[in-house]
């Protein structure tokens, strides 16, 4: 089975959905979870960075937390609750993906090393297409 039939092959696409949300103010915080639902929109519509480090398509993970929770998961992009910290979830994942290639978006520079010493990658916000 080909990278593009089975989801688990694909390089790992992680976002950290409260720190790409906040990177833009287009009025997010009088409502959270519609911002993560439009972000996930995106996400599923052009996928990851067409000029990352690894070529696509990818597995995409969008991490919401707080009053972003309850964005729903629509194919190609799965959404994960983060029980306490976004953060820590993701930093969980980018650990989990076991030498597969694995990219987080994120601008937060603690998270992003965090994420770079499990040998992730990492992308700021703007990378991402349809922004």
């Amino acid at each position: 089975m080909n990278a593009e039939a089975e989801p688990s092959r694909r390089p790992l696409l992680v976002v950290d959905g409260a720190n790409v949300v906040g990177s833009v103010p287009d009025g997010w915080w009088r409502d959270r979870r519609g911002a993560a639902e439009r972000l996930r929109d995106r996400l599923a519509a052009h996928g990851g960075p067409a000029d990352g480090p690894f070529p696509g398509p990818y597995e995409i993970v969008l991490v919401v937390e707080g009053r972003a929770r309850g964005v729903g998961s629509v194919p190609g992009v799965r959404v994960e609750e983060a029980p306490g910290s976004g953060d820590d979830l993701i930093a969980e994942l980018a650990r989990g993906a076991h030498g597969r290639p694995c990219l987080v978006i994120t601008a937060d520079r603690e998270l992003r090393r965090r994420v770079e010493e499990t040998g992730a990658h990492c992308a700021g916000p703007r990378s991402l297409p349809g922004g």
